[in-house]
């Protein structure tokens, strides 16, 4: 199917190659001009990600036009070097043929006036009817395909860059789903583990939570998909994980990802939070754009620092927090998939928000019976000597599952720092002692 792919592109490039011809002699020949005189490339019975894109989405001739054409600059660039030749009687290149210069690529980047030229010429009705392609209801924004880049407020909305999202690329060119790696426009980075649903150990009432959420998944499509159930539910689900560090709230995102087949991406809101007007703002917006229609799971860890209170307006700076969370609000709101935001500190996070979860959660400090059952999976894979009393360290210290493994860990180490290959009780004391200290706790012996 790769080779069948290739193929149709090339010829998809071709295509276009032909009608830019066509179009340049007869703009500057002011003669009239309809791209259909073209006939596009035909279908094949052998498929190909391309052309199964094209037909999934009806595409018409012009959005097929503006798709290839942002293609282009990745596959054939030299094709768009016609459009460097220079209008003597100003001494520049011609404004009609838009375009961008990057500060590396030294090719002609297409913005929004080279598809108006290409499509349009110079009829103005035409360039009116190509906005519709580029509004918020369009395929191409609202399934992340391309976008016109905008420049800044000065410039015209002709003037941003026409380009496609990696995620399309990857999929029209090889075929594969798209796995952003994590950087400064994607600070988000995918967590997964290896552990299953019985290696989480909560309480009967976050189970129930957690159950209700993973209904919610099962069955997110039939609810999208039936009018009626539309009208009743809200746009995607969230959530909220509160409690003490430890106990368990990372792991039970990590697991609803793994067990429902979907990617989770943990936001590192130290790339998002800005001190800038308008970057925290930029830095989501692109997060969503990107996760819209993926079946992600958004995971908002420390959520406190970007949802928190909203506060009464004393200054600029307040004025402007108080935006950041209105649009943070409105982001959440439109994103149809799952997000859940993890906090030590309920209290803090904005009322706005709390009304507009469907489950708050609170992840509490396990109970003896649960810790005792948490202590048997740890050590479960070790050797451990026989004196040791499940049911003893249980009832004595008062810990969180993450302190049961981080001491587990350190037992074992600790146990093979002195050549020995079973863990004892005094590793395990010592281990437990080491993680209350950390937080500040004390404990008899």
């Amino acid at each position: 199917m790769e080779q069948h792919n290739m193929t149709f592109i090339e010829e998809e490039v071709n295509w276009f190659s032909e009608i830019l011809d066509a179009r340049l002699q007869q703009y500057f020949a002011d003669q009239e001009y309809d791209i259909s005189f073209i006939p596009p490339p035909s279908f094949r019975e052998v498929g190909s990600y391309y052309q199964d894109f094209i037909e999934k989405h009806s595409m018409t001739i012009e959005e097929r036009v503006i798709l290839v054409m942002a293609i282009i600059p990745h596959l054939n660039p030299q094709l768009f070097d016609r459009f460097f030749i220079q209008n003597k009687s100003i001494g520049r290149s011609f404004s009609e043929f838009g375009g961008h210069e990057a500060s590396n690529f030294k090719g002609f980047i297409p913005t929004g006036e080279t598809v108006c030229f290409v499509l349009a010429g110079k009829d103005i009705s035409k360039r009116i009817q190509l906005i519709e392609k580029f509004k918020d209801n369009h395929f191409f924004k609202k399934e992340n395909v391309l976008s016109l880049q905008q420049a800044g407020q000065a410039e015209t909305f002709w003037s941003g860059k026409l380009t496609i999202s990696e995620e399309c690329l990857s999929l029209l060119t090889l075929g594969q789903a798209f796995d952003p790696e994590f950087s400064t426009n994607f600070p988000a980075s995918k967590i997964y583990t290896h552990l299953t649903l019985s290696d989480l150990v909560l309480n009967e009432q976050i189970m129930d939570e957690v159950d209700h959420m993973q209904t919610w998944m099962v069955h997110q499509e039939e609810i999208k998909s039936m009018d009626l159930l539309k009208k009743r539910f809200r746009k995607g689900y969230r959530a909220l994980f509160y409690g003490p560090p430890g106990t368990g709230k990372t792991l039970t995102a990590s697991l609803l990802g793994s067990m429902h087949n979907r990617n989770v991406y943990r936001i590192d809101l130290s790339q998002i939070v800005s001190k800038y007007i308008g970057e925290t703002e930029k830095n989501l917006s692109r997060i969503f754009d990107i996760a819209e229609n993926k079946d992600w799971i958004l995971f908002f860890d420390e959520a406190e620092s970007l949802f928190s209170k909203r506060t009464d307006v004393s200054d600029s700076k307040d004025k402007f927090a108080n935006q950041e969370t209105s649009y943070l609000l409105q982001r959440i709101e439109d994103f149809d998939g799952l997000i859940i935001l993890a906090t030590n500190l309920k209290p803090n996070i904005d009322r706005a928000f709390i009304r507009r979860f469907q489950s708050i959660i609170h992840f509490t400090l396990p109970k003896p019976k649960e810790r005792e059952v948490l202590w048997r999976k740890a050590l479960a894979s070790f050797n451990v000597s026989s004196k040791i009393d499940y049911q003893d360290l249980a009832k004595r210290f008062e810990v969180s599952g993450g302190a049961i493994n981080n001491a587990v860990q350190f037992s074992w180490l600790n146990a093979k720092r002195y050549g020995q290959d079973t863990i004892h009780p005094e590793n395990l004391i010592h281990g437990i002692m080491r993680e209350l200290g950390k937080e500040g706790k004390t404990s008899s012996l």
